[in-house]
């Protein structure tokens, strides 16, 4: 069995995505070998660790169109980058219900490039329960980024904020009252605050009420982070560059915050 092991992370850091998607299965399964695979990704003198960008909000908002354009922005600066899909179940298979993302797969041929749906199968909170381990994975494995697309349920999707680095929040025109959504909790969880979708009417009065809801709520601490409001219309792409300016603004403020705790 730790042959077995072995020689899949071996295979998986070469780039291999079949084995790949074996470790994640075993995770998914609780496979008995789990604790043996994890002992030998995150032992000594690998990398384990991934920047990871949780991408949340209504199903519709384009979740998927924006973690595609930003997979190709990534890949320009030559980041190897990994997507973990959280998806409905389905109640026949217990599968993920949308399989491989079909808007994803114009980097489907890219080898830097690693996309997996993962079955919610019930849990609450917007990400699977095998996400976080998935995750630890693709670090180990020499992801540079971790893209975390959450199922998109709403109110209940604030367990990607404990998963993810730099957590964004989607919304679109005319889905409803930005400030209901930020009372119901899932804006409380943002860095970056994404209004997408721009080419809609209605664009304007939703940036325009995000930014004031954010420079009107009390900071926490005197040097916390107030979230970034973007605009972006992710089907052409417009404004995911900005979208990555602002996860390079939090990176850094993080890494500043890391810096003055030691």
């Amino acid at each position: 069995m730790s042959t077995d092991v072995d020689e899949l992370i071996t295979a998986a850091r070469a780039h291999d995505a079949r084995a790949l998607g074996k470790l994640i299965s075993m995770v998914e399964d609780d496979d008995p070998a789990l604790p043996a695979l994890m002992s030998a990704l995150l032992g000594a003198g690998v990398q384990t660790r991934s920047y990871v960008i949780g991408l949340t909000g209504a199903p519709g908002v384009g979740k998927s169109t924006t973690t595609s354009a930003l997979i190709a922005l990534l890949r320009e600066r030559q980041q190897r980058v990994g997507v973990l899909a959280v998806d409905p179940t389905s109640p026949i298979t217990g599968g993920a219900l949308l399989g491989d993302r079909v808007r994803m797969q114009v980097h489907a041929t890219d080898a830097d490039v690693f996309i997996r749906s993962m079955a919610s199968r019930g849990q609450l909170g917007g990400i699977a329960a095998a996400t976080p381990r998935a995750v630890q994975i693709l670090g180990a494995t020499g992801f540079d980024v971790v893209l975390v697309e959450t199922v998109g349920v709403g109110q209940a999707e604030v367990d990607i904020a404990a998963t993810a680095d730099t957590t964004v929040v989607l919304l679109a025109p005319g889905m409803g009252d930005g400030i209901q959504t930020a009372k119901a909790g899932v804006l409380e969880v943002a860095d970056i605050l994404v209004v997408n979708k721009c080419d809609r009417d209605g664009a304007d009065d939703a940036v325009r009420e995000l930014r004031t809801m954010v420079a009107t709520t009390p900071q926490r601490e005197p040097n916390s982070w107030r979230p970034i409001v973007v605009r972006t219309t992710a089907t052409v792409p417009n404004g995911i560059d900005e979208l990555v300016e602002a996860i390079d603004k939090h990176r850094s403020w993080l890494e500043s915050q890391r810096e003055s705790e030691l």
